[in-house]
């Protein structure tokens, strides 16, 4: 090209625009994250673990204002078709990685067999010292009050490995559930009864994912769940004076409660489904931010064990015998009383005090491993 030559102008593309969405992005910020650090908690379960001890605290103080009061005792079967259920599909959810490895299993020992057996010698010597049966005997094998939920928690983190290796583990687990109900001669070694009629919702608790937990925190599961538990206390009402409320304990055999036999079964299936429904309504309306209880989330186990002798202390020092108490005014004191002195329980000064106790146990836990997943302050007491 000569030097006077008009030069050809060149043609640049303008870059191609994206296509804009319809409507704008809205971030989401989902209530269960996805993954965590070892040692992270998650403030939705945290948060969930205090009210739900709350409600065990509450549901033993109710246990004698049941007789003469209709409210009481279906309020108290609303919270035993749920509470439990709950606190064991964590346990279940939080095994999700457990292994028998050398290490693990000598954590399980010190976090929940130890205080087992601690625990079910102080409760026989308080039970022998209230005169309730002064001639009662140590045994380790029958576990007394509440040490039974470290009994079977011990024995379902051990099994959870073979959980994982089965095709339709939930269905089984059911089944073995129906099959106990059958089975009076069972008895009450280890508290086996429970053990196998509470299994299907560890079983359960292994099969969830935090993606399942995003969903029972949906706008419509929470819209749904306030009719369910309206409707679960209307008929929990209505079923006072024509149900026994023993089912919920899930410690005796159709025989037992002298029921048929296809009573058992079909009780386990209704219950399963019944409590499987309200556990979900629970966890939509819990609050998935941090606040001013998600700490004592930590310390359930502490206020479940040490709040036992409380509420039998309170029957023994006849705080329950005054007329007022049975009076509606009454029955708010007790509630609001058990409330308290469940969260006195779940402090941080008690983690603290009592944690120092568990120190030679500890190992350094993985974020599958404990359902309370201690930071590295925390006991051996765990569940």
């Amino acid at each position: 090209m000569s030097p006077d030559a008009t030069p050809v102008p060149t043609v640049t593309r303008a870059p191609k625009r994206q296509p804009q969405p319809l409507l704008p992005a809205v971030p989401a910020v989902p209530a269960v994250p996805a993954a965590r650090r070892p040692g992270e908690r998650v403030v939705l379960l945290d948060n969930a673990k205090y009210l739900a001890i709350v409600l065990v605290a509450v549901g033993h103080a109710w246990e004698p204002l049941r007789e003469g009061s209709r409210a009481v005792t279906a309020l108290y079967m609303l919270v035993y078709a749920f509470h439990m259920p709950l606190f064991v599909m964590l346990c279940g959810y939080f095994s999700r990685g457990w292994e028998a490895s050398p290490a693990r299993v000598r954590r399980l020992v010190g976090r929940v067999a130890v205080p087992y057996l601690v625990f079910e010698v102080a409760y026989t010597l308080f039970v022998r010292w209230a005169g309730d049966d002064p001639d009662r005997p140590l045994s380790l094998l029958d576990p007394l009050y509440l040490t039974w939920f470290l009994a079977a928690l011990f024995l379902w983190r051990l099994t959870s490995p073979l959980w994982r290796l089965m095709r339709w583990p939930l269905p089984f687990a059911l089944a073995i559930a129906m099959l106990a109900t059958l089975t009076p001669s069972i008895g009450d070694d280890l508290a086996l009864q429970r053990v196998l009629q509470f299994l299907p919702y560890f079983v359960l608790g292994l099969l969830l994912r935090p993606e399942h937990l995003r969903l029972v925190r949906r706008r419509a599961v929470r819209a749904l769940a306030v009719p369910v538990w309206a409707c679960a206390l209307t008929v929990a009402y209505w079923a006072v004076p024509r149900m026994d409320y023993a089912w919920f304990f899930r410690s005796e055999s159709a025989e037992a409660l002298a029921a048929p036999a296809w009573y058992g079964p079909v009780m386990t299936l209704a219950g399963f489904g019944c409590s499987t429904v309200l556990v979900a309504g629970f966890l939509a309306w819990v609050p998935g931010r941090r606040t001013w209880f998600t700490a004592l989330g930590a310390g359930t186990l502490y206020g479940f064990l040490f709040h036992g002798f409380v509420a039998q202390g309170a029957k023994y020092l006849g705080w329950y015998d005054p007329d007022w108490i049975r009076r509606p005014l009454g029955e708010i004191t007790v509630t609001l009383v058990a409330a308290a002195v469940m969260t006195a329980l779940c402090t941080p000064v008690v983690q603290r005090v009592f944690g120092r106790l568990g120190r030679r146990w500890r190992a350094h836990p993985t974020a599958a491993d404990e359902d309370d997943m201690p930071s590295r302050r925390q006991s051996f007491v765990r569940a």
